[in-house]
Parts: structure tokens; sequence; C-alpha cells
């Protein structure tokens, strides 16, 4: 199928958005834990907080990266889609945990945590676009991303609110 390159732009912002809502979830609720243990590897949370860009830049790539594998490879379909992004964040997110236990002093909890996130966000981000590449009507897809925003964002404000997941304090 061919897209213009208007729609593949908001495949893309579509994709990245799944991918930010599902790293907020991960890192600001699951994996919240690990970022407030004292650690020489993580830098401390003030900075971690206002370095967050960087991370969604990387995040953006990702996207890119992903977007332009399925495009070139054929991919199309939310279950396909799905398929390969957890197989490419698998593969991502494992060779970058690799690197940093065999460079760094991440514990091994925290490496296993960012393989599961790399893993889970590319998996998401993949059914997303897969789904814009297979032709579903993009307001349609906004919808579903966004039903998945607001869903991700109150369950993680739900967990620190409730005290499963640690809310980091700025400043504090």
């Amino acid at each position: 199928m061919n897209h213009s390159r208007r729609r593949l732009i908001f495949i893309g912002f579509l994709s990245w958005l799944s991918m930010l809502a599902v790293d907020f979830f991960l890192h600001g609720g699951l994996l919240a834990s690990l970022y407030v243990q004292p650690t020489p590897f993580l830098l401390p949370p003030e900075d971690l907080f206002r370095l967050i860009p960087l991370g969604y830049s990387a995040a953006l790539l990702s996207t890119v990266l992903l977007l332009w594998l399925m495009l070139r490879l054929g991919l199309s379909g939310w279950r396909r889609g799905l398929v390969f992004g957890l197989q490419l964040g698998a593969l991502i997110g494992g060779a970058g945990a690799l690197g940093l236990l065999s460079a760094s002093t991440a514990g091994l909890d925290w490496l296993v945590g960012l393989f599961v996130a790399q893993t889970i966000q590319m998996g998401i981000a993949g059914g997303v676009a897969g789904s814009g590449l297979a032709g579903t009507r993009l307001r349609a897809l906004l919808v579903k991303v966004a039903v998945l925003v607001f869903l991700l964002v109150a369950v993680t404000i739900a967990l620190q609110s409730i005290g499963l997941a640690p809310a980091v304090r700025l400043g504090a």
C-alpha cells in the first residue's frame, strides 16, 4: 500500500505517543522503585527529570527505525506490527542491557527492567504502526491511542497515589 508522507508522519506520531504512554506507565509505575534506590549508575532524580526530553527523543528515533523497517519489509496489520515490535524491542533492549552489563555498575534488576520496558514499548508502537499501515482510519487510531494514553497515565497516578509505586519528589 502506498502511503502519503503526511499519513506516515501521523502514524509515526501515534506510534511514538503510544510508546511514551507505556514508558510513563512502566517507569513511573511498575518500575519506579528502581529509580529511587541509591546507585552510582543513575543520575539524581532531579537530573533524570530534567533530561526526560532526551529519553523521549531516543524513543522518537526508535519509532522512526521501527516504522522505516516495517515499511521496507512490507509489514502491516496490528498483530504483525506487534510481533515485529516485540522482536525488535527485545533485540534493541537486549543489546543495550548486555552492553551496560559489560561496562557499568547497573544492577541486574535495572537491566532486566530496561529490557522488558524496551520490548513492551516497541511492541505497542509496532501494533499502532502496523494498524496505521494496514489502512485503519487515522481518526479511529487516534482515539485508540488517546484512550491508551489516558488509561496508562491514570493507572500510573493511581499506583503512586495508593503507594504501590513510589512518587519521586523533586527537591525534597
